[in-house]
C-alpha cells in the first residue's frame, strides 16, 4: 500500500508519478497538434476538447478517489485549484512569446466562446452552495446542469470553430490557425490517436498514484484537505497543462496552447460533477468547507481577467506581455499568500 511507505518511498513514488504524467504530457501535444492538422478540426478545438481533456485526466482520477473516500473538501479543491494554478500557467507562458502578448497572437472566436462558458459552469456551483441542501440519489441536480452546460457549450464551440460569425482584426502578430504540413491535411488520424489514447491511460495511471500520495500526506501530516488540494495535487496535476501550453508555444501552435488551458480548464469543472456522483454522503457542494470556495472564486476572477485580455488583444505591455498576464499572476499570488498565511 502507497499509505504505508516510509517517506523516502512515499517522494521518490511521487516524483516517477510526476515524471509519468509530464512526459506522456508532452509526446501528448505533439500528437494533439498532428490531429488537429489531419482531421481539420483547428487547433483551438482540439486544444480545448482533446487535449484539454486529456491532460486533465490525472486530476479527475484525483478528485474521484477523495470524494469516493469521503473527503469531499480534497475533491473539490483539487478541481478548483488546478483551474486557478492553469490560467497562471497562460500567464507564464507569454512570458515565452516575444513576439506579442500571446492573447493577441493566438486571437480565435471559439477561444473566446470557451471562456465565457468556463465562467458559467464555474458560477454554478456557488449557485448551489447557496442554495438549499437537496440531493436526488446523492446528486444535486447542479451536478446534472453542469453536464449538460457543458455538452450544450462544446457543441456550440464547435459550431462557432467551423462557421464563425465575426473574425478577430489581423495585425503582423497575429497567428493563424492553419495546418503546418499542408501534407498532413486528409491523412488517416487514427495512428496518432491510437497512440494518443495510450498516453492517456498512463496519465490517467500517474493520477491514481498522485491521489493516493496525497490522501498520505493529509493524513500522515496532519494537513489541511483544502491545502493539500489547492496547492499540491491541483498543482501537480495541472503540470501537463503547462508543459502542453510551453511546447504548443514553442512549435508556434498558439491557439492549441491557448485553447488548451482554456478547454482544460472547463472540462474541469467536470471534476466537480465525477466528484459529487463518487461522494455518497449526499450533495458534495454543502458537504466542503467555505474556505473551499475561496480557491473558485480566484479561479473565477482570474477566467475573467483573461476573458477581458482575449478581448482587449493588446500588442505588448509590460515585459512585452500583457496586462492581463501581470494581473492574473498578481491575482494568484495574493491568493497563495492568503492560503498561506491564513
Amino acid at each position: 500500500m502507497i499509505s504505508d511507505l516510509p517517506l523516502h518511498l512515499l517522494l521518490l513514488v511521487f516524483a516517477a508519478a510526476i515524471v509519468v504524467v509530464v512526459l506522456a504530457s508532452i509526446k501528448a501535444t505533439q500528437l494533439a497538434d498532428v490531429i488537429a492538422d489531419r482531421t481539420q478540426m483547428g487547433e483551438a478545438l482540439t486544444g480545448g476538447l482533446i487535449l484539454g481533456g486529456a491532460t486533465s485526466l490525472a486530476g479527475i482520477v484525483v478528485s474521484v478517489n477523495a470524494a469516493l473516500s469521503g473527503d469531499a473538501s480534497f475533491a473539490f479543491s483539487n478541481a478548483v485549484g488546478g483551474i486557478a494554478a492553469q490560467t497562471l500557467f497562460l500567464a507564464v507562458a507569454d512570458l515565452l512569446h516575444k513576439r506579442a502578448n500571446l492573447e493577441h497572437a493566438a486571437a480565435e472566436p471559439a477561444n473566446l466562446f470557451q471562456a465565457v462558458m468556463l465562467i458559467v459552469l464555474l458560477s454554478l456551483p456557488i449557485g448551489a452552495m447557496a442554495g438549499p441542501d437537496i440531493a436526488y440519489l446523492g446528486i444535486h441536480p447542479v451536478s446534472v446542469l453542469m453536464f449538460l452546460a457543458y455538452l450544450a457549450g462544446t457543441r456550440l464551440a464547435s459550431n462557432i470553430s467551423e462557421e464563425p460569425m465575426w473574425r478577430p482584426v489581423k495585425t503582423p502578430e497575429t497567428r493563424e490557425d492553419e495546418p503546418e504540413d499542408d501534407k498532413e491535411a486528409g491523412r488517416s488520424a487514427r495512428g496518432p490517436a491510437t497512440k494518443f489514447a495510450v498516453l492517456v491511460v498512463l496519465m490517467g495511471c500517474g493520477g491514481w498514484v498522485i491521489s493516493q500520495v496525497g490522501g498520505t500526506f493529509i493524513t500522515r501530516f496532519a494537513l489541511s484537505s483544502s491545502l493539500v488540494g489547492s496547492l499540491i495535487t491541483a498543482v501537480v496535476t495541472s503540470l501537463p497543462e503547462l508543459v502542453t501550453t510551453l511546447v504548443a508555444v514553442r512549435r508556434g501552435a498558439l491557439q492549441l496552447a491557448v485553447g488548451g488551458i482554456i478547454g482544460g480548464n472547463t472540462f474541469d469543472t467536470l471534476f466537480l460533477v465525477a466528484s459529487d456522483i463518487a461522494y455518497r454522503d449526499g450533495s458534495i457542494f454543502h458537504a466542503v468547507e467555505l474556505h473551499d470556495l475561496y480557491w473558485l472564486a480566484t479561479g473565477l476572477m482570474m477566467t475573467a481577467v483573461l476573458l477581458g485580455g482575449l478581448i482587449l488583444r493588446q500588442r505588448a505591455g509590460p515585459a512585452r506581455i500583457g496586462i492581463e498576464s501581470v494581473l492574473i499572476m498578481g491575482i494568484y499570488a495574493t491568493a497563495l499568500v492568503v492560503e498561506l498565511t491564513a
